[in-house]
This record gives structure tokens, C-alpha cells and sequence, in this order.
């Protein structure tokens, strides 16, 4: 007998009964089903939705080449204790084969004191570097040249302080501004919502992000002025696809913000980037990294009328899951890391950053930061993800996945633009409240057993001690007798005038940048700065959310 034409192809067999869970999830609680065909992308067109890498809607990539032309920047995050402290960390790491590097800042840096500051006593260089004046941006950078490095600062509400301070020190180098190349993380949006690192209310810090963005705009044309962050309204406790439509939402409020100031699209979007989690859901993650790039290139071309390829393709840094790292069995967040950063690649990411095995406890020491840094250097040299462009493009399972996480981000997205933007959503707590039942929901599935932890809900036994890096408190004396020295040898009256030149300005509606900038030349310290802005701005406090 001929064979059918037509034949009816094969059904999938039953599932067996297993003595595992009934219902399969996501680490974000997404059901997932037993398994996936063609039947679960009806509609799904591979030209529009799919594409090919380095074209819209950029699904697969940014770059035609991707990794096979050029890998993914392996940007450590590192400081602690001094400027020369870090600085020394810099160097080794830079031996190690390192090609940019990331600026951790201590909590009084963060919140815009001084290291001698009542305030910042107990926490000087514990959880970063301490930065308090130019000199010490100038100690923290000595012998790398700012020309041939690529820096991303992690710092918030004083960020346009830092960053006038890098840019005095690439100066002093002889570096002309239009060779730095790096990123500013200043996405003030996501403190409000999740970190809570703030200063000013959300107006006026939105003020000095735009000055940022326009400043960059017109000085900096290879140096990110901001990277709106999910990463830590993931470590909050939100879900991939909260992470994943906060910060897109975040990312539309500062274009709106832009062009609100009077920039075209086209003038600053190229210089957005963003920063993503990559949490332990393997597929989970690059679905997100897909679905993020589909949303934004749908966004800046539909919503904003954004012409140029480059102010469409959505850039990001990763950094693996801080959250998912466990201080039972340590040595276990070697091989979560090194799962999270292989989803990073294969999700596409421009620069990665590989958590230490001992961050659960201290800062990292040599040894653990150095093994983060291998981890990457093995993915990219011994494991061959880099040699063929999104080797899992097509999956049936990852682009339902895909598509999905894309559907109810949108969900998201359009329900905080019927709340008026992102300003009057956090002030009424909603991504906020919404984070936070995430957050409890995946607390009693790990306490019903219902996720595993491996090494802390279950397979827990016996453990020795690790060593750890300790920062002692001789890091705030040798600050507090730097910043004596400095106010004595400086001009106080040129601080004086900067000083009130800032505030002066601050009351009115000019780019602070410039101002700033006069400022830190002159060493008005990083707490001056903050403090006189504080008398023009004020200081936010956050409604409870309940």
C-alpha cells in the first residue's frame, strides 16, 4: 500500500505517575508543562517574532556574530576598604585576564556621606570601597589608564558626583572624554522600588539623572550614563517576569523624562543599558533576556519613533544571582554560578559579572574572586557556547517560554501606564507590594519543601568553616585622617563659592552637572556636595506598604 501523505504524526505518551512534585514550576512559580510542541506557538512567526541576530526585533542578539566575533566583557564587581586597597584588587584582577572592571561603593559612598560621618561609623569599606573626595577616585585609579579601561560604577542617588569624579581623574590622565567607555548604574527608580538606597525624593533625583543623560549626551558619546537595573528588584525577591517588566517600565520613564527635557530619542537612547539578574531557572532566564530585547526594540520604535538600530537593540550586563548564594555548603555557589552565567550567555549578554562562592558571608577574598573569574574564562575557552550564535533559538520549549514571559510583562507595563508612570506607581507601593508577595510566596515553597535548596532545606550535613575576607575598622580611622589633611591643604573658600554656585543652581532648572564637576575639582568632598543638595531637594522617606 502507498504510504499516507499525510500521516498523523506521533502522539506524546502519558506521563507515568512520579514520586516527584505534581505541578512543575519555574524559581518564579511560572507552571510549566511536561512538554512542548508546534502546537504551543500557533501564530508564532519566526520572521517577525524570531528574526535573525543583529536585526529586529533582536530576539536572538544584537550583533550578527555575536560571541564568535568578539566574547562578552567579563566585568568583576570588586572594593573594599580604601581606595588603595581596591585599587590593588583592580590590578591583580586585571592581570588575571580580566577586560573591564565594576566599582562596588560602600554604604556611606552609597548614601552620600562622608567616611568620617557619624552616620557611616562601622560600615566604612565593609560592603565596598570608600570614596569620599577626588582624592581618593585619584588613589583608587592610580596606575590604570583610563583610556584603554572599561569602568562601570555601581552607584545610585550620588552617582552624578562619582561620575564628576571619575571624569576629573581621567582629565588629570590626559584622557579626552570621548575615549572613556563604561557605565554608571544611576537608575534612581529601582531604589524607591527595591534596594532602597535613595537620598532626594523621586522629582528631584530624576533631575539629576536626566542632567546625567543629557551630560553624557554631549561629552561622553562611549560612556553609559545610566544601566537601569532589574538585578536588584530581583534580589528583592520579585519574579523573572517582575524583574523583567519593572525595569523595561523603568526604562521607558527615563526616555520620557529625556525627551520631556528636550533631547531626541535618537540623541541619548543608543547610551541606555540595562543590568539583569541570572537567577538558577535556567530557561527561565534566557527567556527573559530574549523576551527583554523583543519588548524594547517594540517600545523605542513603536511607542517613541526611535530611527537608529542602536537606540532600539537592548544592551545588558549580567551578574549572577547574589540571592541564590547560600552560607550552608558554600562551595555550592560555584556550580550555581557557573549555571546562572552559562544562561547569561546563551541569553545574549554584552558583560557578565560571576558571583564569589563565599559572598553569602564576607566580601570575596583573592582566592574566591579569582575562581568567579575562571568560571567565566572556562564557559568562553573550553565549553564551545561561543562558537555558533543562539544554539537554542527554535526550542519549542524556549520560545513558548519566550513569548509568554514577553505577554505578561506587556501586562505589567500597560497596567503602571494607567497608573500615570512609574513615579505615581511606587508611590502608591504597587511594584513594591507586588514584589514583596512574590517574595513571601517563594518563602513557603522553600519552607514546604516545595523548592529545593540543596545544602539548606535538603542533602544539609556537616560543614567546616571557609576563610573570609575581614575589613577592620582601621579603614574609617585612615579615611578620617585623610579627609583632616585634605580640608586643610584645600582652598575653603573656592569650596565655599562651588559649593554655593550648586545650590544656587540646584533651586533653579540648569544641568547641575557642570556645577558638580567645579565642585569636585576644587575637593569639596562627596558629603558637602550631598548635604548641600539636601538643603534644596530634602530627603525621602517611604510610606509603609502594607
Amino acid at each position: 500500500m502507498p504510504s499516507d501523505p499525510h500521516p498523523t504524526p506521533p502522539r506524546a505518551p502519558a506521563e507515568k505517575p512520579s514520586d516527584r512534585a505534581r505541578e512543575f514550576t519555574t524559581v518564579s512559580g511560572y507552571p510549566i508543562r511536561g512538554l512542548y510542541s508546534s502546537d504551543d506557538l500557533s501564530g508564532w512567526d519566526p520572521d517577525r517574532d524570531l528574526g535573525l541576530p543583529g536585526a529586529p526585533p533582536y530576539t536572538r542578539g544584537i550583533h550578527p556574530a555575536m560571541y564568535r566575533s568578539r566574547l562578552w566583557t567579563m566585568r568583576q564587581f570588586a572594593g573594599f576598604g580604601s581606595a588603595q586597597d581596591t585599587n590593588q584588587r583592580f590590578r591583580y584582577l586585571l592581570s588575571q585576564g580580566q577586560a573591564g572592571l565594576s566599582v562596588a561603593f560602600d554604604l556611606p559612598t552609597l548614601m552620600g556621606y562622608d567616611s568620617d560621618h557619624s552616620l557611616a561609623e562601622g560600615e566604612v569599606g565593609k560592603c565596598g570601597v570608600a570614596i569620599s573626595s577626588l582624592a581618593d577616585m585619584e588613589a583608587l585609579f592610580d596606575q590604570i589608564p583610563l583610556a584603554s579601561v572599561s569602568t562601570s560604577m555601581t552607584i545610585n542617588s550620588p552617582a552624578a558626583i562619582l561620575w564628576a569624579m571619575y571624569l576629573a581623574v581621567a582629565e588629570k590622565q590626559g584622557v579626552d572624554w570621548n575615549h572613556l567607555a563604561g557605565t554608571l548604574q544611576n537608575d534612581i527608580l529601582k531604589e524607591y522600588i527595591a534596594q532602597k538606597e535613595y537620598i532626594y525624593p523621586p522629582k528631584p533625583s530624576m533631575r539629576l539623572v536626566i542632567d546625567t543623560i543629557e551630560f553624557g549626551a554631549r561629552h561622553t558619546p562611549k560612556f553609559n550614563p545610566i544601566s537601569i537595573s532589574g538585578y536588584h528588584i530581583r534580589e528583592a525577591g520579585s519574579t523573572a517576569i517582575q524583574e523583567l517588566a519593572f525595569t523595561l517600565r523603568d526604562g521607558i520613564e527615563y526616555v520620557e523624562w529625556g525627551i520631556r527635557r528636550g533631547l531626541a530619542v535618537d540623541d541619548f537612547a543608543p547610551a541606555l543599558s540595562f543590568f539583569f539578574n541570572a537567577h538558577n531557572d535556567f530557561f527561565e532566564e534566557i527567556a527573559k533576556y530574549r523576551a527583554a530585547r523583543r519588548i524594547w526594540y517594540k517600545t523605542m520604535t513603536e511607542r517613541f519613533g526611535a530611527k537608529l538600530a542602536r537606540s532600539s537593540a537592548l544592551r545588558f550586563h549580567a551578574q549572577t544571582a547574589g540571592c541564590s548564594l547560600t552560607a550552608q555548603q558554600p562551595y555550592n555557589n560555584v556550580v550555581r554560578t557557573a549555571l546562572q552565567a552559562l544562561a547569561a550567555v546563551m541569553g545574549g549578554a554584552q558583560s557578565l559579572h560571576t558571583n564569589s562562592l563565599d559572598e553569602a558571608w564576607a566580601l570575596p577574598t583573592e582566592f574566591a574572586a579569582t575562581l568567579a573569574l575562571r568560571t567565566q574564562q572556562i564557559l568562553a575557552h573550553e565549553t564551545g557556547v561561543a562558537n555558533t550564535v543562539d544554539p537554542l533559538g527554535g526550542s519549542y520549549f524556549l520560545e513558548t517560554l519566550t513569548n509568554e514571559m514577553e505577554d505578561a510583562a506587556w501586562k505589567y507595563i500597560r497596567k503602571i501606564d494607567d497608573m500615570g508612570g512609574m513615579i505615581p506607581a511606587i508611590e502608591r507601593g504597587y511594584p513594591q507590594r507586588e514584589i514583596a508577595d512574590a517574595s513571601y510566596r517563594y518563602q513557603v515553597s522553600v519552607d514546604r519543601k516545595e523548592k529545593i535548596i540543596v545544602g539548606v532545606n535538603e542533602f544539609t550535613g556537616e560543614e567546616s568553616p571557609i576563610e573570609i575576607l575581614r575589613i577592620g575598622e582601621s579603614v574609617r580611622a585612615q579615611q578620617a585622617a585623610h579627609l583632616r589633611k585634605l580640608r586643610s591643604e584645600r582652598s575653603s573658600d573656592e569650596v565655599a563659592r562651588q559649593l554655593a554656585a550648586l545650590r544656587e543652581a540646584a533651586h533653579g532648572t540648569e544641568n547641575l552637572m557642570p556645577h558638580i564637576y567645579a565642585a569636585v575639582k576644587a575637593y569639596a568632598t562627596l558629603g558637602e556636595i550631598c548635604d548641600s543638595l539636601r538643603e534644596v531637594f530634602g530627603t525621602h522617606e517611604e510610606a509603609s506598604v502594607t
